[in-house]
């Protein structure tokens, strides 16, 4: 096997060109019985297999920089720079990241996981080289889907003031994870569907210099205008009127075009776009015909892409997009917005039941949240739906646009609290600190599914910035016949004991009843309050808890600082309650990828984990054993 020889970085520049398209096939089939057993990006990895190789041949790793956005595409870059075995552990703990990471190889020039921060951050290390006197050459790869981001332009405009080398890729497969929306998708389907510039160029002037007499002369007046007349051959020249040096579009899955173009543009002192098209699925037909289906894949059988475990039951996006349909039904003010996830956030039957009510506004999460604003502030009732790590993009737009004024926007955040396999820069933990520093924002979380859809219908009549968290997977189907009336700022007390309150938050009130399980046998008994709000919390019910109970433990899927427990702990201290408590909560710092019950117990906010934690605790163990 071709991929045999490659065991390290720059190992592919000894593979013959003759061999290069068997090399991509090794690869793809590669990729694809991996990530078959693991899951994983493939769609976007499967597209990017020959760019990949293009910017190895031109390149030498790690002296040279690539930064991949996103970094779903990077898994043939891990490969070809020696990590092959790395992929029987990849995204599990311990294991490879499923995105580049400069603590794993020192060829990975930037950490990734977020979209559109590929062009500042190349911008940054190609002035880092130019002030330190060094030659290497930075590439940064973008893909069509993050160029919806505004922070991508604002590095752009940054970018055409270079006068050196800076290459940026733009891998153009019409995909972000959804379909592209907007008027930069509308510019590059234009570019694709013309002849290449460079060629319609060269025809355009052979034609004029055939005109008698005056051919020649408008021949040397176009050159004279040339900004003019790229505008006559590529209408709009979007890159080129901004400054920035455009090439392409290429194939990008001829490895010798692209290395020949990718070559070229090296040799640019300015900023150069080499606009690349790609196929996202390449070469595996399942993902061609289902790409955000493969986006993100859970293991699946080769032969027919289907995955090898069924779910049977909901998950709470599924919950998320039952009742959003039901809100719109009954209310025609109900409009959703979505930053280019309309079927990861559970949006997809809404956008296509009221297809005027529904909005994707690309991978602009800070356009979504002051968009949402204008909403409100027009009389609608917009929810915004997001995944939790993706919200913390847009603090200042949920602070400044929409809690000063007190609007009336429903955040329902996706994917909060650990969720696994994409690690630190997915893991929705941070939420509730930030949210819970904003005034005017309440935020709730519901126990299980049916308290989920009782928080938004109380979240759509609400008179004010609203948020529900809700964690990934399945939802929850316990304490079914625990459904009290959602009050704001009001907890729900599910069972009464004596010794210890379990004050828990959403996911963690099944915890809680777990710990419970384990704690009861021992002669420890558990009073359980699902908290409901973690913004405002229920003082009154902590008021009430203190008689009978020595010990108050806030459970939450969140890091402790700023989070619901520390605020609990700070209420009870400044009001004299006579409760101790001890918070069970994240730890300060990132977590990594991996299963997330597995996480929750090296982090130890799994149920084993707390009850070992509270049964040991000075002042119970002291009472049990007299």
């Amino acid at each position: 096997m071709l991929l045999d020889r490659i065991q390290k970085p720059n190992d592919i520049k000894n593979i013959e060109e003759s061999d290069y398209d068997a090399l991509a096939e090794e690869i793809r089939e590669f990729l694809v019985n991996k990530i078959s057993k693991s899951g994983g990006h493939l769609g976007s990895n499967l597209g990017a297999v020959e760019l990949t190789m293009a910017l190895h041949l031109i390149t030498e790793l790690p002296r040279d920089k690539i930064i991949w956005d996103v970094g779903h595409q990077s898994y043939t870059h891990k490969l070809l720079t020696g990590r092959r075995d790395g992929f029987d552990g990849l995204r599990k703990y311990g294991g490879m990241s499923g995105f580049p990471k400069r603590a794993e190889s020192d060829c990975d020039a930037f950490d990734t996981g977020h979209s559109s921060t590929s062009v500042s951050a190349g911008l940054g290390l190609v002035k880092a080289r130019d002030l330190q006197g060094e030659d290497y050459a930075v590439f940064a790869v973008i893909g069509d889907g993050a160029l919806t981001g505004g922070m991508a332009y604002e590095a752009l405009n940054n970018a055409a003031r270079l006068k050196t080398n800076y290459v940026i890729i733009l891998n153009d497969n019409a995909m972000s994870i959804a379909e592209n929306v907007g008027g930069v998708s509308k510019y590059l389907r234009k570019i694709r569907t013309m002849e290449p510039y460079r060629n319609f160029k060269t025809d355009l002037e052979d034609h004029l210099l055939k005109l008698p007499k005056v051919g020649e002369r408008v021949v040397d007046t176009l050159k004279r205008y040339k900004s003019g007349f790229k505008q006559l051959v590529v209408p709009g020249m979007f890159f080129e009127d901004m400054g920035l040096t455009y090439l392409g579009p290429v194939d990008g899955h001829d490895v010798k075009a692209m290395r020949q173009m990718f070559t070229e543009a090296r040799k640019i002192d300015k900023c150069v776009i080499v606009h690349v098209i790609t196929k996202k699925g390449k070469g595996y037909l399942p993902a061609e015909r289902h790409p955000a289906r493969f986006h993100g894949a859970e293991p699946f059988d080769i032969q027919t892409g289907l995955p090898l475990v069924n779910r049977v039951k909901s998950n709470y996006t599924d919950v998320f997009s039952t009742v959003m349909t039901k809100l719109g039904a009954r209310n025609e003010k109900v409009v959703a917005i979505t930053a280019a996830m309309p079927d990861g956030t559970g949006l997809k039957r809404f956008s296509n039941m009221y297809p005027d009510r529904f909005f994707d506004v690309g991978i602009a999460e800070q356009h979504a949240v002051t968009f949402a604003a204008g909403l409100a502030a027009g009389g609608l009732r917009p929810i915004v739906a997001v995944y939790s790590s993706f919200l913390q993009r847009a603090y200042d737009q949920i602070l400044h646009d929409v809690c000063i004024q007190n609007l009336p926007v429903v955040f329902c955040i996706d994917r909060a609290g650990l969720v696994g396999s994409d690690g630190e820069t997915h893991q929705g933990i941070f939420d509730l600190s930030y949210l819970s520093s904003i005034p005017n924002m309440s935020i709730l979380a519901p126990k299980n599914k049916w308290e989920l859809s009782d928080m938004m219908k109380f979240a759509v009549a609400f008179e004010g910035p609203i948020a529900i968290r809700y964690p990934r997977g399945e939802a929850y189907d316990g304490l079914k016949d625990n459904r009290a009336p959602i009050e704001y700022g009001k907890s729900e007390l599910i069972c009464l004991g004596e010794d210890i309150v379990l004050f828990a938050l959403g996911s963690m009130v099944k915890t809680a009843e777990l710990v419970k399980e384990r704690l009861t046998p021992l002669g420890i008994h558990c009073t359980i309050v699902n908290a409901r709000f973690a913004k405002p919390f229920d003082t009154e019910m902590l008021a009430q808890l203190q008689t009978g109970h020595r010990l108050l433990v806030t459970m939450e899927e969140n890091v402790r600082i700023g989070g619901f427990g520390e605020q609990v702990r700070e209420y009870i201290d400044e009001n004299g309650i006579d409760l101790e408590v001890v918070n069970i909560a994240l730890p300060d710092d990132y977590v990594e990828h991996g299963n997330v019950e597995l996480l929750k117990r090296e982090t130890g906010i799994d149920a084993d984990s707390i009850a070992a934690r509270l049964r040991c605790y000075p002042g119970i163990r002291h009472e049990k054993q007299a």
